[in-house]
């Protein structure tokens, strides 16, 4: 019975450390956006978020990890022999590369609040995608274990991942250049 007490818990702390993970770096790309503003605005656009990333990643993002992590342990306490498995050692991988960009998703955040930070919303925005490809690759791996198929359904579904990575990216570069171009047409009225 712990094993499905731990793998429930599993699975809520990985879609709280998901969430987390999406909307810290869509936080980002606002904070980022808001050095472009006009004061008061900048002022007041980089403090509110400045509070709303420290508050998603002390209360939700890292507890959201800690649980996934812990129960995690608890899973492999119930069936050590899964230590052994191939595709556990390629899942732990990703986990650490996940582990990297949490820790590194903090730094950013530290560097936002002193305003030392040189990223732009379009490179947050591309930054945002990876936790996308570490979830795909992580979930794959826990659902196929060894025998992952490498058809061309999953290339088809991989490259599925990429377009809509691609297409987020165009729409954020139309956004942009639409509002310079709006821009450039109020200045010329003036």
């Amino acid at each position: 019975m712990a094993y499905y007490w731990y793998k429930a818990f599993h699975l809520i702390g990985i879609v709280v450390w998901f969430a987390g993970l999406f909307y810290m770096v869509r936080l980002f790309v606002y904070h980022a956006e808001a050095r472009q503003e006009s004061e008061p605005a900048q002022t007041i656009l980089t403090k509110q978020y400045e509070i709303m990333e420290k508050r998603l990643y002390n209360i939700i993002t890292t507890p959201g990890m800690i649980l996934t992590v812990a129960m995690a342990v608890g899973l492999i306490s119930t069936e050590p022999e899964v230590l052994k498995s191939g595709w556990l050692h390629a899942k732990f991988l990703f986990v650490g590369l996940l582990l990297v960009y949490h820790f590194w998703c903090g730094r950013i955040m530290k560097k936002l609040a002193k305003n030392e930070n040189s990223w732009t919303g379009q490179q947050f925005r591309a930054f945002n995608e990876a936790p996308t490809i570490l979830l795909l690759v992580i979930v794959l791996l826990a659902i196929f274990k060894n025998n992952l198929p490498l058809d061309l359904t999953t290339w088809l579904i991989v490259a599925l991942v990429i377009l809509m990575a691609a297409s987020i990216q165009l729409y954020a570069k139309k956004r942009r250049q639409d509002k310079e171009k709006l821009a450039q047409e109020l200045a010329q009225e003036n």
